[in-house]
């Protein structure tokens, strides 16, 4: 049998070269281009010349992290962190943390023009809150180090199931700054404790709590013993029923108390949180013949505001234990005038009995997959104004060209800085009928 010679397919990992970069991408990745390549560089800054290691490589593009910073940018800063680089989180720390807003915003411009041909947006003022100890909420996974016989804890890395061993964390709030130091000599107290697997966290304005999810049984003496050693309100999860809360977390906004579970979502930057819908009701103007129609609403965290100033509020939610707890928070704070719905926002809306030609505002604020399903279906002609809360520039940008074939125009547009530090971008942006 003939045997041919086939070349060896080069990725050209590892390989080092020198870069110009040009801007950041939405992720917040330095953009640069290299022999006919674009490159994305995590920890490069625009205008700076850095050399820089290929991690990977396509026939149009190539990603890669720097080796060295030969020419800085004036907006370089030291990293606060220890396990900068190491740690998934706090990815931007080396940008001065108002270029951030700036380049956040930037990237959302370059996207609007390109997938909604708006060249102008109407910007105002960014919503931002301290960069340092403004997580009221977080996850800290763990692992068992066998060499030393001890449970470890940490953040998983950046694209990776690996978990990095952290000491501090100057992002949570002031109450959690010594949970890993704490948590580490509890949970390596009792070898029962060797199976929780991880730990969660959320300063309620309650009650600080954490909740210890565990893969194998803790017996009552062992669970006691540790809940009375730590500083905060300790919830017990196996997976297998219900967990029990003394007291359910809450958090109030305006005249309006929101409970929740922890199992619930809940935006865990909450001076953010509270700026961003006292920003929605400015920017609604809302008053009692305004029905609102609020998709992907969570547990009421718009819904229960807008309702002290409008006819009527309809919800939907596809988390069925979003939509009990919405209900509930309605009732909690004597409001009649919202109804919460469970439906799949992703399904066709010939099922949806929530539905009514008499909404006039159109309220989303989806998870970063967006709301293109839903807006494809909406009879956006009735609506006078669509306010979109977004946690993903590229699927705002991708649904707004929809509402702007639609006949509406962007009339206020926002960043709100929820996660500093971070490439994440949040962005509200209210669309007012032409």
């Amino acid at each position: 049998m003939a045997q041919f010679f086939r070349a060896k397919k080069t990725t050209g990992k590892g390989q080092l070269f020198e870069v110009s970069i040009e801007s950041l991408d939405h992720t917040g990745r330095g953009v640069t281009k290299h022999q006919g390549k674009v490159g994305f560089i995590e920890g490069a800054l625009p205008s700076e010349q850095v050399k820089v290691r290929v991690l990977q490589q396509k026939a149009k593009l190539f990603e890669g992290v720097i080796e060295k910073v030969v020419t800085p940018s004036a907006d370089r800063v030291k990293p606060f962190c220890q396990h900068y680089r190491e740690c998934g989180g706090c990815s931007l720390q080396h940008l001065e943390k108002s270029a951030q807003v700036s380049h956040k915003q930037l990237a959302v411009e370059k996207l609007f023009a390109k997938f909604a041909g708006i060249q102008a947006l109407p910007w105002h003022e960014a919503i931002v809150s301290d960069s340092l100890h403004y997580r009221r909420a977080g996850r800290i996974a763990t692992y068992l180090d066998k060499s030393a016989k001890s449970l470890k804890l940490g953040f998983r890395a950046s694209k990776s199931k690996k978990i990095v061993e952290v000491r501090d964390c100057a992002v949570l709030n002031e109450v959690y700054q010594e949970v890993f130091s704490i948590l580490r000599d509890a949970l390596n107290s009792d070898s029962q404790f060797k199976s929780v697997s991880h730990i969660q966290l959320c300063e309620a304005d309650n009650f600080p709590f954490i909740l210890l999810r565990h893969t194998k049984s803790i017996d009552e003496k062992a669970r006691q013993a540790l809940s009375t050693q730590l500083p905060w309100q300790v919830l017990w999860d196996d997976g297998s029923k219900e967990v029990h809360y003394g007291v359910l977390p809450e958090y109030q906004v305006d005249d309006v108390r929101f409970q929740f579970k922890l199992n619930n979502f809940i935006q865990v930057n909450a001076a953010v949180n509270e700026a961003m819908l006292l920003q929605a009701m400015d920017w609604l103007q809302l008053t009692e013949s305004d029905r609102v129609l609020d998709l992907f609403c969570g547990i009421g965290n718009f819904s229960l505001l807008m309702a002290k100033r409008a006819k009527q509020i309809i919800g939907v939610e596809g988390v069925a234990s979003s939509v009990a707890m919405a209900t509930q928070n309605a009732h909690t704070n004597g409001i009649d005038n919202a109804q919460f719905f469970q439906f799949d926002l992703t399904q066709d809306m010939v099922s949806a009995t929530w539905f009514n030609k008499e909404f006039n505002t159109l309220v989303l604020d989806p998870s970063r997959t967006g709301a293109y399903d839903i807006l494809k279906q909406l009879p956006l002609e009735q609506f006078d104004q669509v306010l979109y809360v977004s946690c993903d520039p590229v699927t705002l940008a991708r649904d707004s060209a929809l509402i702007v074939e639609s006949g509406f125009t962007v009339s206020k547009i926002a960043l709100m800085n929820m996660f500093p530090h971070t490439g994440h971008i949040e962005t509200m942006a209210l669309f007012q009928r032409r």
